[in-house]
């Protein structure tokens, strides 16, 4: 096996080799989430593609890795909702009249225009109110809002995402106000206001308002992430667990002369650590003076923190305000400042070492430079620079029409409604696995659709090989033994044997060259398609065994991938693990629904009563339990192979009845076939089952596919059958109904068609066949117009012949 390389963001470049510290050993610490609101697709990026490294390395080259993450139970975010919430359900209580409330909304609104949005203020003119703020907000933003920049220039980002955020507030706003709805349609440009009015008043020695808020939102994250296959941790550490941990870590920097305490905070001195000999923002040093980064780094509410020496020296511990949560320290009661908490918490589990350390691209600076210098300056003996972290893995953020997708800037979608909408676990990590872990995605119809295309591929060969093995073999494998490993065979191969063999080779290879699982998803693919050539090529003489070791290799790596949420390590079975297998039911309540199918079926084709049909009678005699019970006792668990025999059965039952229907009488065919669509499309389709019907008398295929797939199929063939059903009927309405005015046309003689109606206000005389010989005016009729009168006059004289013949009356 070759050895791994990966792109390691403190050696920036070309992917280098990855060496752990013990060998077979991997010892992980990645950054887990603020847990102050819903997850979303940009949490889902950065998690699952985590999780298919993990997967890799552990399922693939058999490493035992240590996973260790963190929730951010404190920080700046959590303490601004939590305490704004706790302050707008205050306010709730009050009891204010409907004027007050209304002169509330209308002071939070100003004050978020004049905060977020100012070139809505006009200092000259009149105030901004509900009834001038469409106006303003469309000649301010109208460039933003029709998707361009405020500049006018370049492509729109996160600046112009945040505008948006703050402009739909806003017209929340505008719309709650009017409506006298204000607390529930307002609460955006509520909270910041009344934190403004009332934040330093609020109890904060209580913290259940803090933590009722991260423990919720911890579940939450917990949930998404169990729904989307991401293993759990192997230690979960949070930092309201770890504050006199923290204390002593930062106790021991300021005694080395790498911290210094202001003010009643501590803060980090870049200059003493690098002046020891030690390189500061090593993972991006074109960063470090970014006042932007550094400001975002430090958090919303420690803007005013005093006392550094060095604009980019960052917080350690924090002084707490009137308002914000405390813990007691030797400088005062404060709390942790958002960087150390990684490196206390991952130093406890994983000691002065460790072999990885991964996040979100947006953490490498600040967050995970001031984490590399405080853990070496901790570590390090005599000024010398230790190595905390042997490789960084940075995830590539998901993005949105060029912005990156972030709760701050409110322009997500949380995985909880994508997976009520949109997505698919699976479907989504295929997506993932599609572009590089290390790459940024912003995710388009296009990729989407290929994503779609390969799950299906994928699924269909699974679904195809299966049923080819039941029916060749009868058993659940036509080969001996199963594709236990990954072992790239030294015996010389031919045919499909020989394409496998090179996806073995080129997945390793890809897979060794950081994790390159975009080569490896191309490499399925392909190798199903030559598999899917094979198959249709060669109906007479396919090689069954080389298709169903495809099946299995494939079953195993997108296992590995981490695709089946019910599959568990080896991996060794055959395509897709349903639930009730994951499940490892007892086989007699795993079968039962098949066995009630089966006993139904036989039931209702006894009733047909078909005299002379002797091979409807020999299966009717042929019990399926006897198979059943030989396979329980082997210890088969595994429901689609337990219920085989009952589906068996049933199948051969029904290709038998569709033999036999067509030589029967017109009462009996009508039944057979009846019971025979009843038995495809309900009884079976209700289970998941579906049996393919093939030409020339071949015995269907039974295949299993998802019982909401089939269901769908169902339905949807049954609103074709209805809109065909209905635009026929519509068209038959039509056609009655122009017929019906043609008939009411033909009855008028011809001697009167110019003389009733409109006809008769155009002309003053007529002829003895009531043809018009004189205009309204008493003018004479231009030959003209004779002629085509003429033509008319013609056309109805033979249309009331019709009418004449067909009805057998005379002129209305």
């Amino acid at each position: 096996m070759e050895s791994i390389k990966l792109h390691n963001s403190l050696k920036p470049g070309a992917a280098v080799p990855f060496t752990p510290i013990e060998p077979g050993k991997i010892k992980w610490y990645a950054c887990g989430p603020t847990v102050y609101d819903q997850s979303h697709l940009g949490h889902a990026r950065n998690y699952v593609s985590t999780d298919i490294i993990r997967r890799i390395l552990q399922h693939y080259f058999g490493f035992k890795v240590n996973f260790v993450m963190n929730i951010t139970d404190i920080d700046d975010k959590i303490i601004i909702k939590a305490r704004r919430q706790r302050l707008l359900d205050l306010e709730k209580k009050k009891g204010h009249s409907q004027e007050q409330v209304a002169e509330l909304a209308n002071a939070a609104f100003h004050a978020y225009a004049k905060s977020n949005l100012p070139l809505l203020i006009d200092p000259e003119g009149p105030q901004l109110d509900i009834q001038n703020y469409i106006p303003r907000r469309d000649a301010a933003y109208g460039k933003v809002l029709a998707g361009g920049t405020l500049s006018g220039e370049g492509k729109p980002g996160d600046d112009e995402a945040k505008l948006k955020m703050h402009i739909s507030n806003m017209t929340q706003a505008v719309i709650a106000i009017s409506k006298n709805s204000v607390f529930g349609m307002a609460d955006e440009i509520l909270l910041p206001y009344l934190d403004s009015l009332y934040k330093e008043t609020i109890d904060t020695s209580d913290q259940t308002m803090f933590t009722d808020l991260t423990q919720y939102m911890e579940r939450e994250f917990t949930d998404d992430m169990d729904r989307l296959n991401v293993m759990r941790p192997d230690v979960v550490t949070r930092v309201t667990e770890y504050v006199p941990q923290i204390v002593s870590f930062v106790e021991r920097l300021v005694q080395k002369g790498f911290a210094y305490d202001a003010e009643g905070s501590v803060y980090f001195d870049i200059a003493a650590f690098e002046k020891a000999g030690n390189p500061y923002a090593r993972l991006r040093p074109d960063s470090r003076n970014d006042k932007v980064l550094q400001e975002d780094g430090e958090g919303s509410l420690s803007k005013n923190l005093g006392g550094k020496k060095s604009p980019g020296d960052f917080a350690l511990w924090k002084s707490s305000k009137a308002g914000e949560p405390y813990w007691p320290s030797p400088w005062g009661n404060g709390r942790p400042g958002w960087h150390i908490e990684c490196s206390v918490m991952a130093s406890d589990v994983l000691g002065s070492q460790m072999d990885i350390h991964s996040g979100g691209i947006d953490l490498a600076f600040p967050h995970h430079d001031n984490e590399l210098a405080q853990s070496e300056a901790y570590y390090c003996q005599g000024g010398h620079e230790h190595h905390w972290v042997n490789s960084f893995l940075h995830m590539g953020h998901l993005s949105i029409s060029g912005s990156k997708m972030s709760k701050s800037l409110k322009n997500f979608q949380t995985i909880k409604d994508a997976l009520a909408s949109t997505y698919t676990a699976r479907n989504m990590r295929i997506v993932f696995l599609m572009g590089r872990w290390n790459d940024g995605v912003e995710i388009s119809p296009d990729m989407r659709a290929a994503a779609d295309s390969w799950e299906s591929t994928v699924n269909n060969f699974f679904i195809n090989t299966k049923s080819l093995i039941y029916e060749a073999s009868g058993s659940a494998s036509a080969i001996d033994g199963q594709v236990k490993d990954l072992t790239l065979s030294d015996k010389p191969a031919e045919g499909l044997s020989t394409d496998l063999e090179q996806a073995k080779k080129d997945t390793e290879a890809a897979l060794t060259n950081s994790f390159d699982t975009p080569q490896v998803m191309r490499i399925i693919l392909e190798l199903v398609r030559k598999a899917n050539i094979h198959i249709g090529e060669h109906k007479s003489d396919l090689d069954l065994k080389s298709v169903e070791a495809i099946a299995r290799w494939v079953t195993k790596i997108v296992g590995i991938l981490g695709l089946d949420a019910n599959a568990r390590p080896p991996y060794d079975g055959l395509g897709w693990v349903s639930a009730e297998a994951a499940a490892n039911l007892e086989p007699s309540v795993a079968v039962a629904p098949y066995k009630a199918v089966y006993e139904a079926v036989t039931k209702d084709v006894k009733a047909l009563d078909l005299p002379g049909a002797e091979a409807v009678s020999q299966l009717l005699s042929q019990s399926p339990d006897s198979e059943f019970d030989t396979l329980a006792k082997s210890g088969n668990r595994d429901p689609e192979q337990l219920a085989l025999p009952y589906l068996r059965g049933v199948s051969k039952l029904r290709d038998e009845l569709r033999r036999i229907a067509p030589t029967a009488s017109a009462e009996t065919k009508k039944s057979i076939l009846a019971l025979s669509d009843r038995i495809r499309d309900f009884d079976l389709t209700n289970l998941g089952v579906y049996l393919d019907d093939r030409p020339d008398n071949q015995p269907s295929l039974i295949k299993f596919i998802p019982t909401a797939e089939l269901v769908a199929a169902r339905e949807e063939k049954v609103a074709q059958a209805a809109e065909k059903a209905r635009a026929k009927e519509e068209a038959r309405l039509a056609r009655e109904r122009a017929d019906a005015e043609k008939w009411e046309k033909a009855k008028v003689k011809p001697e009167e068609m110019y003389k009733s109606g409109e006809a008769a206000d155009k002309y003053s005389e007529w002829d003895a066949e009531g043809m018009p010989t004189k205009m309204k005016d008493g003018s004479e009729i231009p030959k003209s117009q004779t002629k085509k009168l003429k033509k008319d006059w013609d056309r109805q004289k033979k249309a009331y012949g019709e009418w004449l013949t067909k009805f057998g009356g005379g002129a209305a």
